[in-house]
């Protein structure tokens, strides 16, 4: 039988799926790690929030005027 246990029933290497099973696996695998570095660039809600946090204390303490505050907090809602 050898190294390929598929083999000897005569469905070959993949399983008697052929270009379609490569195909699948491949858009399974193009999905994972679509998914996992949309994950890890994805900065924590835990994040967002301190820095909107430190914003709004920036402003109240008059560092910086409405519209810089305003478009620093439509920045960090993007």
């Amino acid at each position: 039988m050898g190294w390929c246990p598929w083999c000897s029933y005569g469905y070959g290497m993949m399983g008697g799926w052929g270009w379609l099973g490569l195909l699948a696996q491949l858009a399974v695998l193009v999905l994972l790690i679509y998914l996992l570095v949309r994950a890890l660039s994805r900065p924590s809600r835990e994040g967002r929030d301190r820095a909107l946090e430190i914003l709004r204390e920036r402003y109240a303490k008059g560092e910086i005027d409405k519209d810089t505050f305003e478009r620093m907090k439509r920045d960090l809602n993007e």
